[in-house]
């Protein structure tokens, strides 16, 4: 049903070293770069980092996060620490989290530019 998601950012160059090591981990790759957006995705565009188009600050949501699917939990623990490495804040260290399922695990992470993002897996390790 989503076709794509779209998240601000104040500098492409700096969001690209924050996101190109998570996407690729994830199993997603850059697929369009310019100076105003970068775009990433398996065949077609499913997360893209824009300028915004009205020339205004990027701000983020307030509740709005967006989940990557990871394939294991060790991922998810891969996610938070490139995260950290590159620019990002922990939003959420990785673990169970009991409040949505008994085999949720994740982890968040704010963007450098406060974009809140997650990696969870259902999977037993």
């Amino acid at each position: 049903m989503i076709h794509h998601v779209s998240l601000g950012t104040n500098d492409v160059l700096r969001s690209r070293k924050f996101y190109d090591p998570i996407m690729s981990l994830l199993g997603l790759r850059l697929i369009k770069f310019n100076d105003h957006a970068a775009h990433y995705g398996v065949a077609e565009i499913m997360l893209s980092l824009v300028l915004p188009i009205n020339g205004g600050a990027a701000s983020p949501g307030n509740g709005v996060h967006v989940a990557l699917s990871a394939r294991t939990r060790e991922m998810v623990n891969q996610f938070h620490l490139l995260g950290l490495a590159n620019g990002g804040t922990s939003d959420g260290t990785p673990g169970i989290r009991t409040e949505y399922d008994a085999h949720y695990y994740g982890a968040f992470v704010l963007d450098p530019d406060g974009n809140k993002i997650e990696a969870v897996t259902h999977a037993a390790k």
